[in-house]
């Protein structure tokens, strides 16, 4: 026996903040497929799941996805351009912004698969509450994580993103970066820093923090940006977050690799997304010159 389930109806803000807090989490969906049969449960969601997170609400902290535009895209190819510097480093004529001599191209996008996996501890599988809740802590989480490696890997993969060393302070790189896109008629609205640096180089020193603050920066840390560098962006007009909306947590066969040791049920979790880099000419990333 298999059981599959469907869930719609999040494609959108809901009309109340109650609509959203009276229906089941992914986790409750899923223990309730899970209870009727274990080997197969599989419950397709209408919606992605990263956006529902409730329990990242508790303790507000942004992740990758909350700094893009977003646009719903199907399973086929987005055609979209992108605007790009010339070849070879000529400077450009005088008198001439330098985005005056930039070039647009066509580009073909398509979501693609971001998956988390977490193997359900022994003595959970006959406690629906107590696996809807590990579901919902722990392998949203670990999805939480893929989505940021994924969709910051998108941008950082980017081959017109430019990285732009810095030798002072880490502080001074970042500035460097914010002024390289607003001389290239852009706004750095948004960071993307390590946590080692996020406490080790900005909480705590001097006001740069409450300076960003002030000018209406995003500051979004996670460790998909290596220590040391930072992606800095005009994140919601230089690119777009595609988004299938749809989603899927189920019991499946893990690859090879995914876990240490063999053995339990292996749950994962699956969304469909990735970003459309439009101008990559207004993304810096920051790294140790």
């Amino acid at each position: 026996m298999s059981v599959t389930a469907t869930v719609t109806g999040r494609g959108g803000p809901p009309p109340a903040a109650t609509a959203r807090a009276a229906a089941p989490s992914p986790g409750e969906e899923f223990a309730r497929a899970f209870t009727e049969a274990p080997d197969r449960a599989e419950v397709h969601f209408g919606f992605t799941i990263t956006d529902a997170f409730e329990p990242g609400k508790e303790r507000h902290r942004l992740t990758a996805r909350h700094l893009f535009r977003r646009q719903r895209a199907g399973s086929g190819t987005v055609r979209t351009w992108f605007e790009t510097r010339p070849p070879g480093d000529a400077p450009a004529r005088e008198g001439r912004l330098r985005e005056e001599s930039f070039l647009f191209s066509p580009a073909d996008h398509r979501v693609a698969p971001i998956t988390a996996w977490v193997r359900i501890p022994d003595g959970l599988a006959g406690e629906p509450a107590a696996l809807a809740a590990f579901v919902d802590r722990r392998l949203m989480v670990r999805l939480g994580t893929a989505e940021n490696r994924a969709l910051t890997q998108d941008v950082l993969r980017h081959p017109d993103v430019a990285s732009l060393p810095y030798r002072g302070s880490y502080a001074a790189g970042l500035l460097a970066a914010f002024d390289e896109i607003e001389q290239t008629g852009g706004t750095g609205h948004a960071v993307m820093v390590n946590p080692r640096d996020y406490y080790g180089q900005l909480v705590g020193s001097g006001s740069l923090l409450a300076d960003l603050a002030r000018e209406g920066v995003m500051v979004c840390r996670h460790r998909q940006v290596a220590p040391g560098c930072a992606l800095v962006g005009d994140f919601a007009m230089a690119a777009v977050l595609l988004d299938a909306e749809r989603s899927v947590i189920k019991v499946a066969e893990p690859p090879p690799g995914t876990f240490d040791e063999p053995g339990g049920t292996a749950v994962c979790a699956v969304v469909h997304e990735s970003v459309a880099v439009q101008l990559p000419t207004h993304f810096f990333h920051v790294v140790p010159g």
